[in-house]
């Protein structure tokens, strides 16, 4: 199973804003969101009715600057089930070519227990 999804970078999307830098090109963090977005559509439809899927470990390298006005297309790929743990290989390009690549991990869990987890935290 795999997934591409596509964002136009914007201002919203830059280090600046995310505050994690003073440049403006694509912040990382925006750039895993997107990835991690990849990732759900990858098996968008392939889960029991009320489970669902959470983020559990990111490894990315974040290797080229992305201006705004850039698109950028992600991918993830769904390399491995075991259990309830998925594993993606997940990368990103422009147009200059690769942005970004990394292994995402993401875990299948009851809808209604994780949130019911996520209360007893609050």
């Amino acid at each position: 199973m795999r997934a591409v999804v596509k964002l136009d970078v914007t201002d919203a999307d830059t280090a600046i804003a995310f505050r994690t830098g003073d440049v403006p090109v694509l912040a990382s963090p925006r750039l895993a969101a997107l990835l991690e977005e990849a990732c759900v559509a990858a098996i968008a439809g392939q889960l029991e009715p009320g489970a669902t899927s959470v983020g559990m470990q990111l490894q990315l390298e974040h290797v080229a600057p992305t201006p705004v006005g850039s698109l950028v297309e992600a991918e993830a790929v769904l390399e491995t089930v075991r259990g309830r743990r998925l594993g993606f290989k997940v990368s990103a390009r422009d147009h200059c070519g690769l942005v970004c690549a990394g292994r995402i991990a993401r875990v299948i869990v009851d809808r209604d227990r994780f949130l019911g987890r996520a209360h007893d935290h609050a």
